[in-house]
């Protein structure tokens, strides 16, 4: 196992990485680091950790539907893609309802437990 320093969102990690599968590794820790930077950029959440949970869920949520889709279609899963296209409404109206939720059940103190 090999250790990579990478950066999300400015801030600096130490992880480990499956030997031959740094490019993989660095490529997702760049979509970790976009799906976090914009949530903190759309204004509404400042907490880092309601920010990583909700970015996790976005990530997560795009990996199925992509999958889903693939499934249905028979066709490979493209790559996922920093780029703004007409989604981004339904992207930011579910996750202003997303947000919501995790508010409810992160309660008045803001943790998980």
């Amino acid at each position: 196992m090999k250790q990579l320093d990478v950066q999300i969102m400015g801030q600096s990690y130490l992880l480990g990485c499956p030997d031959g599968g740094e490019v993989q590794f660095r490529e997702a820790v760049q979509r970790v680091d976009a799906a976090m930077c914009r949530i903190r950029d759309a204004g509404k959440v400042k907490a880092r950790d309601r920010i990583a949970v909700l970015a996790a869920l976005n990530l997560a949520f795009e990996l199925s539907d992509l999958r889903q889709s693939a499934t249905s279609t028979e066709q490979p899963v493209p790559p996922a893609s920093n780029a703004a296209g007409p989604s981004d409404a339904i992207h930011d109206a579910a996750l202003t309802s997303l947000l919501e939720r995790v508010d409810a059940a992160l309660g008045k103190d803001g943790q998980l437990l």
